[in-house]
């Protein structure tokens, strides 16, 4: 494949910039791309080379197999629409250093990490744009750079338009639609995080514990499992966010028995884990609003003795 090299060659379209072109982000910068979307990643030198030679190359059983160009700087360096958010929890900071607040201006920011902090630090780190709380649902891992496998028979992305923001994110939804991406545009803030943690907290804590598989944890962990989604629940009634536990504990019996959260992935690789933005988030909102979530502190203290610096 040829690099793309002028702005002839981009498609016409929403701009966006992807931050982060790993699992997630190297997904959505493809099918977006596909669909006609003009899309910068950025990244470290030497991936942004490689994307800019050999674009995107997707394998996937739901969208097919498929190599797609893209655009790739180190650094923002021109005015987008939306910045696409794709990094681990435990790189953000370092990542951020990529996109410069004079250059991104009042463009959407879309944060698509594990948690619920990082919407305050962005907001805090860039006062003049619209930051977008989101969530995304998929399974998908990159092999390489600029390689990106997609192992869920979904991407589902949830938005939530606040301030104003509404036109301008429904636009990124209609584009992520066309694209090949489940899209739901909602209002409620807390509801959207939190219902993601809720299921998120007790997946990634106990087959990281575990390490071991969704299936394997919901037989032999049963009983820390139904703790767990209690105790995320309350704190999320606390927040302002409905939740059902019952409806939780539903969904992660639903789940393919081979699942395995991306904490319990990084583990076993030796990478950094997200324990302080997915279990001690938790922790620190309980004790906030006064809750005892000792289930869910034991599996944090747990991991975090046996991988230090989390």
């Amino acid at each position: 494949m040829s690099a793309v090299t002028d702005e002839q060659d981009v498609p016409t379209g929403l701009r966006v910039a992807v931050l982060g072109p790993g699992g997630v982000g190297g997904l959505l910068a493809a099918l977006l791309a596909r669909a006609g979307a003009s899309v910068t990643c950025l990244a470290s030198a030497g991936t942004a080379d490689r994307l800019r030679t050999a674009g995107v190359r997707v394998q996937s059983a739901h969208f097919g197999d498929f190599t797609t160009p893209v655009h790739a700087a180190e650094r923002l360096s021109t005015p987008v629409d939306a910045v696409l958010v794709c990094v681990k929890a435990t790189h953000l900071d370092d990542a951020l250093e990529r996109v410069p607040a004079d250059v991104l201006g009042d463009a959407l920011v879309v944060p698509l990490l594990n948690g619920v902090e990082h919407v305050d630090l962005l907001r805090r780190r860039y006062p003049e744009a619209g930051v977008v709380p989101a969530t995304i649902r998929v399974e998908s891992t990159r092999t390489a750079p600029g390689v990106v496998r997609h192992g869920s028979p979904f991407v589902t992305v949830d938005l939530v338009a606040v301030d104003g923001l509404g036109q301008r994110v429904q636009r990124l939804a209609d584009a992520l639609q066309q694209a090949g991406v489940t899209t739901r545009v909602g209002d409620d803030e807390q509801a959207a995080l939190w219902g993601k943690l809720n299921f998120l907290a007790p997946l990634a804590l106990l087959t990281t514990a575990a390490q071991a598989t969704a299936g394997e944890v919901r037989e032999s962990r049963r009983e820390d499992l139904v703790a767990i989604v209690g105790e995320v629940a309350a704190v999320a009634r606390a927040e302002g966010a409905p939740a059902d536990e019952q409806q939780v504990v539903d969904f992660f019996d639903s789940v393919p028995a081979g699942m395995r959260s991306s904490m319990q992935r990084d583990a076993a690789a030796g990478r950094p884990i997200e324990l302080d933005a997915i279990g001690r988030a938790v922790v620190r909102a309980a004790t906030r609003h006064g809750i005892a979530a000792p289930v869910t502190a034991r599996y944090v203290d747990e991991l975090r003795e046996r991988y230090p610096g989390s």
